[in-house]
């Protein structure tokens, strides 16, 4: 993302910038999955369930922008697109790692 885009258009606190790149139901379900690494279009869309593929698509195109996650794009026949994490949407590990536990903790005790 540019130093110009992203003062524009991020909002001035931490929080709510991490929201907005990472709020959304889907787009948390997608770190969790490309964080073991690299998936094709399809594995991705079986490994999260019930989202449409037209939600997916809009997803990964929006972490892309945001700089989270790197697709590819083999000149094949038929194209083969892969996914995967950037650096940046590596660093969110810890972050998933927290909210995992938090969640195991809450189903243990409720």
């Amino acid at each position: 993302m540019s130093e110009q885009k992203t003062a524009k258009t991020l909002p001035a606190c931490p929080v709510e910038t991490t929201l907005t790149l990472i709020g959304d139901k889907w787009k948390v379900l997608i770190l969790r999955d490309l964080m073991p690494g690299t998936k094709r279009f399809g594995e991705l869309k079986r490994s999260i369930g019930s989202v449409s593929q037209k939600v997916l698509t809009a997803q990964l195109r929006d972490m892309e922008e945001g700089g989270l996650v790197l697709r590819r794009v083999y000149a094949e026949v038929p194209p083969r697109v892969e996914y995967s994490l950037t650096d940046l949407g590596r660093s969110l590990k810890p972050i998933l790692d927290a909210m995992q536990n938090w969640g195991e903790k809450y189903k243990a005790e409720n």
